[in-house]
């Protein structure tokens, strides 16, 4: 009975450490290339406040559009609990005020998860006729982030953050992606 406790211990840890190198190896093996549009995935927001990791995600896009990476930014998040404003408007406002033109702003307020994210998003650029985007967000969101623009018929490449000062929440967030990754293949 105990060799059968480890065996199947030591299983659910092979699992997990390859699932995690699944996760974690798009951010390390990918490179963002001149696009059409760069795409921000939305994060929570404190009332109008936006999250550490919502601001980073928008600062990195702010830099890849000066940097010539995309010829729009779309902000994509709707106003979730406890939010007073949609996280597309928080993340306007971050581009904004980084001297990003309001024209070159597009913003879809109505996803609700990331699913929804880029269904929505992908709509928006067959609409604006946008071909190609760099998708930003966090490292460990980014292999999700893959999987849907694929599913979605989105040509993307990636961009990630990783907030050092947020060490913890960044391995809460890498490991609440498993059961997340297997509900948007399994639902999305």
């Amino acid at each position: 009975m105990k060799k059968r406790l480890k065996m199947i211990f030591l299983a659910i840890i092979i699992i997990f450490v390859v699932f995690q190198g699944f996760i974690f190896s798009l951010p390390i093996f990918t490179k963002p290339v001149k696009s059409d549009a760069i795409v921000v995935l939305g994060c929570r927001l404190r009332g109008e406040t936006p999250s550490e990791f919502l601001t980073e995600r928008t600062v990195e896009a702010a830099e890849l559009y000066k940097k010539g990476f995309g010829k729009y930014i779309i902000v994509s998040g709707g106003k979730g609990p406890g939010e007073n404003i949609s996280e597309a408007e928080g993340m306007k406002r971050i581009l904004l005020s980084k001297g990003i033109e309001e024209d070159k702003i597009i913003v879809e307020d109505k996803s609700t998860n990331t699913s929804e994210n880029i269904k929505f998003t992908s709509r928006i650029m067959k609409e604006k006729d946008l071909s190609t985007a760099v998708v930003v967000s966090n490292d460990f969101h980014l292999r999700r982030a893959w999987l849907l623009c694929k599913k979605n018929k989105v040509s993307a490449t990636y961009k990630g953050v990783f907030s050092k000062e947020n060490f913890i929440t960044e391995m809460y967030g890498a490991v609440r992606e498993m059961p997340a990754i297997i509900k948007d293949l399994i639902l999305s």
